[in-house]
């Protein structure tokens, strides 16, 4: 019972999905925390056709008062949006957005052109290097430079551990609904 109520605190996950990946991992709490993970991208997976009728908007602004964010997390009910766990979570995203200045959402919104573009830059990097590697060393450094620039491959700032994709999954299996970033935008004085 303690084990569940700990793995409860530290995920926000149901007790009987805490209980369930428990008796899983034979009673190892990191074991029940990666299940968990793995059942909450299959959660949010199966929830992804959902609509979203409902959200917040919510902002960061650094205290130097010279960057700041706004992003809409969307989620498919007011009762989801109007939870402080949400809201916080929208908050910890726009902060995420403040501290890495993000440039697309998915790997999807890339264009071929800025991957062409950063592929002409890594290419004259890579140049005095082996023929046969160069290829594999330019693709290496895409998808690096790729991962800093997408908000949801981006490391979690509060939990290196995992990434901004992982941390709505995450929400989604504690909501019990499908959760999204719709919009998001980053001002800065300079």
């Amino acid at each position: 019972m303690d084990q569940i109520k700990e793995l409860r605190e530290m995920t926000g996950i149901s007790v009987m999905q805490c209980k369930k990946a428990l008796e899983d991992a034979d009673g190892d709490i990191e074991k029940a925390k990666v299940i968990l993970r793995k059942k909450g991208s299959d959660i949010a997976l199966k929830k992804s056709e959902r609509n979203l009728g409902a959200g917040v908007v919510e902002s960061y602004i650094h205290n130097t008062r010279q960057v700041g964010a706004m992003v809409v997390l969307s989620c498919e009910t007011d009762f989801v949006a109007k939870n402080e766990e949400f809201v916080k979570l929208a908050r910890d995203i726009a902060m995420q957005i403040t501290a890495t200045s993000p440039q697309f959402k998915s790997k999807e919104d890339v264009s071929k052109e800025d991957t062409k573009a950063a592929e002409e830059v890594f290419s004259k990097e890579v140049e005095d290097k082996p023929a046969e590697m160069q290829e594999k060393i330019i693709n290496g450094k895409i998808d690096a430079f790729l991962k800093e620039k997408i908000l949801l491959e981006q490391n979690y700032i509060k939990d290196p551990s995992i990434t901004i994709k992982g941390l709505l999954e995450s929400a989604t299996q504690k909501f019990g609904e499908n959760i999204s970033i719709s919009k998001f935008c980053r001002y800065s004085v300079k």
